[in-house]
């Protein structure tokens, strides 16, 4: 490994990169320190493997952030990406990595976690669970509607004029620069017709759309969820009220897309994208869909989906991933189960046969909302649900006006578990506790603190996103005696 080194700028050269890292990034140790290897859009995208010239962008006390300028040599682990927006959208950066390998690199991610941070006694991890779909297993996607288009170097050199109006995909890194989607691997037709059609109406009709920067325009985003029974929800959000463009592209939704089971939309004046606090309206069909599962039993589940409801992106793995979930729970029909930040009450209702009773506890009033009536549709009556701050529900006078749990299946959200709510874990003292993570990092500061009363019995990493750097994982925790 040579080094050259001006005023300016630290170069790299035949480097290997050694291993990937958190966030998809990839690593490479130097006897001075770590160095964290990104990708710029566009650039070459490196795998573990690879011998590369790296420029240092940015140096810290500890480590290092590189970029790679040039690939020499190929690792023997590198696949040849699908998608023609490889290396410039957001979306699916390890199509480069044979899945195999993706699927060992998750594993292994799970394990630095659980060990380094956690410190806690572990068994064998086991492999990581595959997603049986790699291609097209998402049932939703949000598209950016801007006037921002990203223009790649082939686009600059051409000197051609391109349309700023797009939808697709952000640019990494760029909040206002947005990349046209030709055709997108992630979810199943008729997404990339609908995306497509979309954008050309409104380049034909000479709807403006919104401008990230100077927050002008008219169309914003547009949300298309499907489910595996063919149903299928559109909801289309604009910056304000213009009847004459919403019923005009309202209509041609309906026209083009009659498959479209439930048509919606937002009107937000603010100055961000996100619409948990906006008011949906229905404009055609049902104001949801449904998506099915099933139990053990092999007795079907209905899961109405409003769109602001959470629900598992991957349905496929979601079963997968339930499954096991019950299973751990080791549940005899006798068993008082808590089950923590609910969502729209998948898991309770998945594991509520099995169970004496479920209380499900969730944050979002109106997932609770959802919750409810999903346990009505199925026919589940020993399923109730809760909705508050977890914090200052999940305390000494729940437990004493609903009983303790005998199990607790907790799934919250990136940023893990409250510390006060896992120590109130600590008070209820259930038997045995399922953590689903989609953040080992968190859930392994959370085993920390049980450690003081639980053993970690299993861990099942599962892959829900293929081609992503990112890993769900369920721990079991048993209560030493």
């Amino acid at each position: 490994m040579r080094r050259k080194h001006n005023k300016t700028e630290e170069r790299l050269t035949g480097v290997q990169i050694d291993d990937v890292a958190a966030e998809g990034k990839c690593l490479v140790r130097t006897p001075e320190g770590v160095i964290f290897v990104e990708t710029r859009p566009g650039g070459p995208v490196a795998a573990p493997g690879d011998v590369v010239d790296l420029l240092v962008v940015n140096k810290k006390k500890q480590y290092r952030e590189a970029i790679v300028e040039r690939i020499h040599n190929y690792s023997e682990i590198r696949a040849e990406p699908f998608c023609p927006h490889f290396g410039l959208c957001g979306g699916c950066k390890w199509q480069h990595i044979q899945y195999d390998e993706q699927l060992r690199f998750k594993r292994q991610q799970v394990v630095d976690h659980l060990t380094r941070i956690g410190k806690v006694e572990l068994p064998e991890i086991r492999p990581t669970m595959p997603s049986q779909s790699t291609t097209y297993y998402r049932n939703k996607l949000e598209f950016t509607c801007t006037e921002g288009r990203w223009l790649t170097d082939a686009d600059i050199r051409s000197g051609v004029q391109l349309e700023k109006r797009v939808v697709g995909f952000h640019v990494p890194k760029r909040f206002d620069k947005v990349l046209p989607i030709e055709h997108c691997y992630l979810q199943p037709d008729p997404s990339n017709a609908i995306r497509l059609a979309v954008a050309d109406y409104a380049i034909r009709n000479d709807l403006t759309m919104y401008n990230l920067k100077t927050h002008e325009g008219y169309l914003r985003t547009l949300i298309i969820r499907t489910a595996s029974n063919g149903q299928l929800m559109v909801t289309v959000q604009v910056a304000y009220d213009k009847p004459e463009w919403l019923d005009g592209i309202l209509a041609f939704l309906i026209r083009s897309f009659p498959t479209i089971t439930s048509l919606n939309y937002i009107i937000n004046t603010k100055k961000n994208d996100s619409y948990q606090d906006q008011q949906v309206i229905t404009a055609h069909g049902k104001p949801y869909m449904e998506e099915q599962m099933e139990d053990s039993s092999g007795q079907p589940l209905t899961f109405r989906i409003g769109p602001k409801s959470f629900y598992q992106t991957n349905t496929e793995q979601a079963n997968r991933l339930y499954a096991v979930t019950r299973e751990w729970a080791g549940l005899t029909g006798n068993e008082l189960v808590y089950d923590l930040y609910t969502g729209t009450g998948t898991i309770a209702l998945f594991v509520a046969r099995q169970a004496k009773r479920v209380l499900g506890i969730e944050y979002v009033e109106a997932a609770v909302e959802d919750a409810r009536i999903n346990a009505q549709v199925n026919n589940i009556t020993n399923a109730e649900f809760l909705a508050g701050d977890m914090q200052k529900l999940l305390t000494p006078e729940l437990f004493g006006k609903y009983g303790r749990p005998d199990v607790v299946i907790t799934d919250p959200p990136r940023a893990g578990m409250d510390e006060a709510v896992t120590r109130n874990l600590l008070v209820a003292a259930p038997q045995r506790i399922v953590y689903v993570s989609c953040n080992s990092a968190t859930q392994a500061r959370d085993l920390a603190i049980l450690d003081e009363l639980y053993q970690v019995k299993d861990v099942q990493p599962v892959d829900m996103f293929p081609h992503t750097h990112h890993v769900e994982n369920i721990a079991v925790l048993e209560k030493r005696s």
